[in-house]
């Protein structure tokens, strides 16, 4: 076993208890673990944004993500279209007071950036569903299979390259087992939750497959216009927070709109 791999094996013995255990809690842990990682990848985004040429303010990223969160712990989804709307206003009342210092280019990176992050708030609403601890480990364990089996079956069985200028490594037969992977796990699923829909599950998983990998395609690209490899260093063997949660922020809202819109 190699370093890289080794490092993170030991990360997904550390990391996945704690994310089972908050998603079994629910409530404010849930809320608060989410939030302190929407804070860590505000962190590693502000810094991808300042590596292509932005002026990025931190501070409103944080903001924006700390009332997206605030007014979803409290609605649910009932006021997100108000607070996208409040959002956009915000940012472009501060392209105006901060002139010259922010541009408009600058100020569509802030607000991208919260919009984008703030999908994390899907974890938790998730989790407020009805029967929303199994909808949640559904979505946590069919987006890892499909994280790893990308990994490994591209490591093994890689020889099409699915995307060689914005991501080399990436190749056609792991994006296939990772999406075998996901609906496997899918179905793995309902055979131990029989009271779960089959076929809406199985095209559920089929879902978090295609979102996972387009999830990671699109922090390829971001940090590939940055210039830099790795979004952090924080966690051993992965990176930073956005080389981990990547897929997640494409796969919760996609399960959590699925589950409450077709499925309950």
């Amino acid at each position: 076993m190699d370093k890289l791999l080794h490092l993170r094996v030991l990360s997904a013995i550390v990391g996945i208890p704690v994310a089972i255990l908050a998603a079994w809690h629910g409530g404010w842990v849930l809320w608060l673990l989410t939030f302190v990682i929407f804070i860590f990848a505000s962190l590693e985004i502000t810094a991808i944004l300042k590596g292509l040429g932005l002026q990025p303010a931190g501070w409103m990223i944080q903001i924006g993500g700390l009332i997206t969160f605030a007014c979803a712990y409290l609605y649910n989804d009932e006021i997100i279209g108000p607070v996208v709307v409040f959002l956009v206003i915000a940012n472009l009342l501060m392209l105006a007071f901060l002139y010259p210092s922010t541009t408009p280019v600058d100020m569509f990176g802030n607000l991208g950036a919260v919009l984008y992050l703030s999908n994390l708030v899907f974890l938790c609403l998730t989790r407020e569903l009805t029967t929303g601890f199994i909808w949640l480990i559904l979505l946590l364990t069919t987006t890892w299979a499909s994280d790893t089996f990308a990994y490994f079956v591209g490591r093994a069985f890689g020889r099409h390259k699915l995307a060689p200028v914005l991501s080399p490594k990436k190749t056609v037969e792991g994006a296939a087992g990772g999406l075998l992977s996901s609906a496997l796990v899918s179905y793995i699923f309902v055979q131990f939750v029989p009271s779960l829909p089959l076929l809406p599950v199985l095209l559920l998983g089929v879902l978090i497959g295609i979102a996972s990998l387009l999830g990671d395609l699109v922090e390829s690209a971001l940090k590939r216009q940055a210039g830099i490899k790795d979004s952090g260093h924080i966690i051993p063997g992965h990176g930073g927070v956005l080389d981990r949660f990547d897929s997640l922020l494409f796969t919760a809202p996609v399960v959590y709109y699925s589950v409450k819109l077709f499925i309950i």
